[in-house]
């Protein structure tokens, strides 16, 4: 399992969507946080799998929340580039490559 690292504004972004849902309610908070994490996990337990979005990054989507994970796959790391909320433009993130 490759190890994972945020872009300074994917993990801000991945905060900011925690605390959204925790000040909403503390279990939904910790339901997004738990769902996130696990995408995550799948991610670097196999970065290959996920379909490629914008080459080269790909992204991977919550069943549950209207986000999804896009990263890149480094030789040593899965870069996370983004953790994107469904609304916003599928390429707000690219300027972060």
């Amino acid at each position: 399992m490759k190890p994972h690292r945020f872009h300074r504004e994917a993990d801000a972004e991945y905060a900011e969507a925690a605390k959204y849902y925790a000040d909403i309610a503390p279990e939904l908070g910790g339901r997004f946080y738990d769902e996130v994490e696990r995408l995550i996990a799948e991610v670097c337990e196999q970065p290959g799998r996920f379909r490629a979005f914008d080459p080269p990054a790909r992204r991977h989507f919550s069943a549950v929340f209207p986000y999804a994970v896009i990263y890149l796959e480094r030789p040593d790391i899965v870069w996370i580039v983004a953790i994107m909320h469904f609304k916003r433009s599928p390429t707000y993130w690219k300027e972060r490559l």
